[in-house]
């Protein structure tokens, strides 16, 4: 016999060793008592204002709070027009905005590293006032003409102040553009020798010799990404706050060949702004610095200046769209 077999027949037994039925009064009997008995006991809790047992509530559902939002700050190219990067975020921090990210471009690039470090605006705008121009000034021999400056004293000045931190040990994630001279690329520098980076980032063509590391060659980072809005999204920037230092072609002061040069960077570099900025950044800084070169450092107090300035114009619409995308102000 199968196993199901024998397990129904106690079932079988057990219904034919069954009571006999109740007759249908004794039946009506039994019923009418069982409602009356259970009329009595709910009638008895409700007099007597009995708490009823609550049913059991279901368990919270676990929710995962929701993720902060990173803010990335772009800093853009512009050479002694930088110092303006140093009044934006200044004024960013005394209005508690949080950055957690930050990408330069040349000018830019040097201003992002200072900061990515650690150290607060207070600070850089200290350190810019003391900076002596000379001690980032090493002319090349005349035999090279691939440039009039080596750019390894600013190399050195860098790594100096920062103790010689690289680019992925510091406080805050940091990227630096420069481009790629043979390929036309752009490179995002997020590891290594931050100053040899920054150095690269910053390499105008003929007026810095070009950068060397590994087998490629780098120039300024400017020629490819201006405000590298772009890159600061690739870090995994959720908002965008870029700072455009460059000079409008028309309001360009030309008084020197460096300006000159600079004012061709700003006119090849018009469409890959726009579009970069336009598509990538959330907020666009535009410090007045109308009446700045970018040749002339002697104006570094009113480029800074000219950097809070700017934030505080346009604080009210960066709150709105900082709100807008749930970052915290």
């Amino acid at each position: 016999m199968s196993r199901i077999a024998r397990s129904a027949a106690p079932l079988e037994n057990l219904l034919k060793s069954s009571p006999p039925r109740l007759s249908r009064r004794a039946f009506s009997v039994a019923a009418a008592s069982a409602a009356l008995a259970a009329c009595t006991t709910t009638g008895s809790s409700v007099v007597n204002n009995s708490t009823p047992t609550a049913a059991a509530s279901p368990p919270p559902l676990k929710t995962e709070p929701p993720r902060q939002l990173r803010v990335g700050l772009a800093l853009g190219g512009g050479a002694a027009r930088g110092f303006a990067h140093i009044g934006v975020i200044k004024a960013l921090e005394a209005r508690n905005v949080r950055v957690d990210l930050l990408a330069g471009t040349s000018a830019g690039s040097v201003i992002a590293a200072l900061s990515a470090s650690g150290m607060n605006g207070i600070a850089i705008n200290k350190l810019a006032l003391t900076m002596d121009e000379a001690s980032i000034s090493d002319w090349a021999m005349p035999f090279r003409a691939r440039g009039i400056l080596q750019g390894l004293a600013l190399q050195n000045y860098l790594n100096k102040t920062l103790d010689n931190r690289p680019i992925e040990k510091m406080a805050k994630p940091l990227g630096v553009v420069a481009t790629d001279l043979r390929s036309g690329q752009p490179i995002l520098f997020q590891r290594g020798n931050t100053g040899i980076a920054v150095r690269a980032s910053c390499s105008v063509p003929s007026i810095f010799e070009p950068v060397k590391i590994g087998a490629h060659e780098y120039v300024d980072g400017g020629l490819v990404s201006p405000v590298p809005a772009a890159f600061a999204r690739k870090m995994g920037a959720d908002f965008v706050i870029a700072v455009d230092i460059s000079a409008r072609p028309e309001t360009a002061l030309t008084q020197s060949s460096f300006d000159v040069l600079m004012q061709t960077f700003t006119i090849m570099g018009q469409t890959i702004k726009a579009y970069e900025l336009d598509k990538y950044a959330d907020v666009v800084i535009r410090p007045n610095l109308a009446a700045m070169s970018g040749s002339d450092f002697g104006q570094r107090n009113a480029a800074i200046l000219a950097g809070e300035e700017a934030v505080a114009k346009i604080w009210p619409e960066l709150q709105r769209q900082m709100a807008a995308k749930g970052a915290a102000v």
